[in-house]
């Protein structure tokens, strides 16, 4: 498997305690690029269940 780099900046090397990341900034680069939208998960749209939670109030 050879050399392996970081998945966010392509930096060598990876640390192991921050794998797949270099460090604990790029983690968390990855993490806000999920938190605001960035990344999909592939899959068909589907449409927003009714919250029925007032129809029993």
């Amino acid at each position: 498997m050879g050399n392996k780099v970081c998945v966010q900046c392509r930096a060598q090397p990876v640390a192991p305690e921050w794998r797949p990341f270099c460090s604990e900034r790029c983690r968390l680069l990855d993490l806000r690029n999920w938190v605001d939208g960035r990344y999909r998960v592939a899959g068909e749209k589907t449409t927003a269940l009714k919250d029925d939670t007032d129809e029993h109030h």
